[in-house]
């Protein structure tokens, strides 16, 4: 019988699902604990969800109408529908189980319930479920993912807006300038990206007025021997790369233009060897050096932007014969990775613009999190997809994958268990039915166009004190 109501109230169904038997959902206790995203399990498999809530304060000793393992679901996939209120989204995320399920009428948690469990469950779990699933995908066959035998990773921050509370400007910090407050609160995003795969594999959130220094220093515990880090010239200081050195691992990085490294000698590939000191006193008198090479570039085709104009790299990399200067430095113009999973978290998950929709900082950080996860679930799938077939990840566009993707979890939950390996392995064959065109080096220059407002900055006089406690329109009157 619940074949017959999916096929004629779904039409979708019916064109897709062809070929499938659907799932049996009538030895479910409850709603609530049948609702998953099976469509990204291969990526953030339940078992690891439930072993987080249960080593955590989140343990449930009893199965409510809504679990903490289908909050968690609700805040990996908020952002999948980024127009939705929260308990749209909900119904969005339950609409195939809901399909599939033997009582049509199964009435949904409402809102309330919803922000009620996400009280309970916190940020700690989200925080180590992200630990715990986000790692490097790469392999050595994946294209552009390794370096002179070294796996590729980006440091790169950006600044998130949050909502504009008491709470959470005293937690995030507010910005000032001479024209100002800024109108957000602020918290500074600083990610560590795989270049080949443009996976997150660590990333931290501390108030707006921290460094991305501080943040990539945080990040350097994700980096093991044989990883060779890049960074931008925001990012550069002569501590962190002495700390990454410490470490045993590499960096490849651009210098700002008032750091002048001191010169030893030119080497025999062009670039030159130099040294470093330490920004503490004490270590640049006792004579602390640290060795690195310089290269310098430029580009010289008039085409491109960017052309007669110098560029220095700084690298730890110390043999000229197994890292050439003019390799390092084309490998260099192929950099952005990190600068590319900003926009597409920033821009494709989520509506450029908007701020978070929970209220409170630890609302703030449950959504950072939860998107976090999401954008990897999807670069995991994607990293899989291209692997079969033979591409290149970064040929795959990552807006069809989460056209593909949300498309795909009511189908998930709709079709029969045994059933599903042939659902992913059509799942990636979409994946890889909209290809992009190789990528180009990338040359644009650090400019933007932006207008700054006309319009009277917001201040607290213009928010309403307290709530009324009449009809407007006995608060107007003629003058």
């Amino acid at each position: 019988m619940a074949y017959c109501w999916v096929l004629k109230s779904n039409r979708y169904a019916r064109r897709r699902l062809i070929g499938y038997r659907l799932r049996d959902v009538t030895a479910a206790r409850k709603f609530s604990s049948a609702l998953t995203v099976a469509a990204l399990h291969r990526a953030i498999p339940p078992a690891t969800i439930r072993a987080v809530l249960d080593a955590g304060t989140a343990h449930e000793r009893r199965e409510r109408q809504l679990t903490l393992t289908a909050v968690v679901w609700v805040l990996i996939a908020l952002h999948r529908y980024r127009h939705l209120a929260r308990d749209a989204v909900l119904g969005k995320l339950a609409k195939g189980l809901r399909s599939s399920w033997p009582d049509p009428a199964i009435a949904l948690p409402t809102a309330s319930a919803l922000s009620y469990r996400r009280a309970q469950l916190g940020a700690r779990p989200l925080v180590a479920l992200f630990k715990q699933v986000c790692r490097p995908i790469a392999t050595p066959a994946t294209p552009g993912a390794f370096l002179f035998g070294l796996r590729l990773l980006a440091i790169d921050g950006t600044t998130e807006d949050v909502p504009d509370t008491a709470a959470t400007a005293a937690s995030w910090g507010r910005h000032t300038a001479t024209r100002g407050d800024r109108a957000f609160p602020q918290v500074q995003a600083v990610d560590l990206v795989e270049c080949g795969t443009h996976a997150i594999v660590d990333a931290g959130f501390w108030p707006g007025h921290t460094s991305e220094r501080v943040g990539g220093w945080r990040l350097l515990r994700a980096v093991v021997p044989g990883m060779l880090v890049r960074w931008d010239r925001g990012c550069h200081a002569d501590d962190l790369l002495a700390a990454v050195r410490q470490r045993g691992r590499q960096v490849l990085g651009r210098l700002p233009a008032g750091v002048r490294p001191t010169v030893v000698r030119t080497l025999a590939d062009g670039a030159v060897l130099a040294t470093r000191a330490p920004s503490d006193d004490r270590r640049r008198q006792a004579g602390e050096r640290l060795l690195v090479r310089l290269i310098r570039s430029t580009v010289t085709d008039p085409r491109l932007v960017g052309y007669s104009a110098e560029q220095r790299l700084l690298t730890t990399l110390p043999d000229p014969a197994g890292a050439p200067a003019l390799a390092v430095a084309q490998a260099d113009h192929e950099r952005g990775a990190a600068e590319l999973v900003i926009d597409e978290v920033d821009t494709q998950q989520r509506l450029a613009g908007r701020v978070r929709r929970r209220q409170t900082p630890m609302g703030v950080v449950q959504e950072l999190y939860g998107l976090l996860l999401a954008h990897d679930a999807v670069r995991v799938l994607r990293h899989e997809a291209a692997c079969q077939a033979g591409l290149d990840p970064d040929r795959l566009s990552f807006v069809h994958a989460l056209e593909v993707v949300r498309d795909a979890i009511p189908e998930f939950q709709m079709t029969a268990i045994a059933h599903r390996p042939h659902l992913l392995a059509r799942l990636l064959r979409d994946l890889v039915a909209k290809l992009l065109p190789t990528r180009r080096p990338r040359v644009n220059p650090r400019v933007v166009k932006r207008k700054m407002s006309n319009f009277t900055r917001k201040r607290p006089a213009h928010r309403p004190s307290r709530k009324r406690d009449r009809p407007f329109h006995l608060s107007l009157a003629l003058i």
